[in-house]
């Protein structure tokens, strides 16, 4: 089975320093409580955050989306967003990374003083962990695409928001966990009126008639590449519509791709059996692989 997660194995990830709290420790010595908040209870929001030829991509969005997250879970990070981009510079520079590296930002709530959810036992400020590791997305995985599932874990607003990126991720494990009982590479996620929402790691999109669909953005998580994939269709004249479909458009859609931070734009060959359209991957598809190709070099150069 293919992942759009699939990388390439890199022996320098064996000695890779991470940092936690302002201080490096070898990946084999890393550690944190027991009391954690983020062990406990994944209490908590976290970043995937991509670096390419010395620049971190997207790294404004990245972190407005993670303070925001914070914001709604009433979680003071104590730093500045200029703090904490000193901090994810200082820890490349501790590994002498510069290119092709994925970066896993993570910020609990802190320590506890006893296993209880209440935010009133946290003792202390957040903690802090910043795991980079040399991960270069696999090309034919972009090139050959994966497979979806529809599974019945639904994403809603119910228990958590679904835009917040929290350490609390069961909703998208149960998903995981269907995906790979159906011996599919991804779970695809309705919302609870039925419409099409995202995939368990990804965001989702289909091909209509040269138009571009996807969910409204109310129940999936506010994807950094999904709203620069929206832009870039504006900029390249392609018709972008954010709006409620059903399976039945998936099904029949003549391209499908899903998105995200580490892989980009991957095409997607077949959903619940169904062949979407010639079981390889789009034109269109294609064509906004190398927009977004073109918008990470540009963003290299400034």
């Amino acid at each position: 089975m293919a992942s759009t997660h699939d990388y390439e194995i890199d022996s320098r990830n064996e000695d890779i320093m991470i940092y936690i709290n302002g201080q490096f420790f070898h990946r084999s010595d890393a550690k944190v409580s027991v009391m954690d908040s983020g062990y406990l209870l994944g209490d908590g929001v976290w970043e995937g955050i991509r670096l390419y030829k010395g620049t971190l991509i997207h790294l404004d969005q990245h972190l407005d989306r993670l303070y925001h997250g914070a914001k709604a879970i009433a979680m003071d990070i104590d730093q500045t967003k200029q703090q904490m981009e000193l901090a994810i510079r200082s820890t490349l520079e501790k590994n002498k990374m510069t290119t092709d590296v994925h970066i896993r930002l993570i910020v609990s709530r802190g320590i506890k003083i006893t296993p209880y959810q209440d935010p009133k036992v946290t003792i202390g400020k957040p903690t802090l962990v910043i795991i980079p590791e040399y991960k270069k997305a696999s090309e034919q995985v972009k090139i050959k695409g994966i497979t979806l599932g529809t599974v019945k874990t639904i994403r809603d607003n119910r228990t958590q928001d679904p835009r917040i990126n929290s350490l609390s991720k069961h909703n998208c494990i149960a998903a995981c966990i269907e995906a790979d009982k159906l011996g599919v590479d991804e779970g695809l996620m309705l919302d609870p009126h039925g419409y099409i929402s995202t995939c368990n790691s990804t965001n989702f999109f289909i091909v209509r008639d040269q138009e571009v669909w996807t969910s409204t953005g109310k129940y999936c998580l506010n994807g950094v590449t999904r709203s620069n994939v929206i832009d870039l269709c504006k900029e390249n004249d392609i018709t972008i519509l954010e709006k409620d479909f059903l399976l039945d458009d998936v099904h029949s859609a003549n391209e499908v791709f899903v998105t995200g931070t580490f892989a980009g734009i991957v095409p997607v060959i077949n959903v619940d059996g169904h062949v979407i359209g010639e079981g390889i991957r789009g034109v269109l598809t294609e064509k906004l692989q190398r927009c977004y190709t073109l918008d990470l070099e540009k963003q290299c150069e400034q």
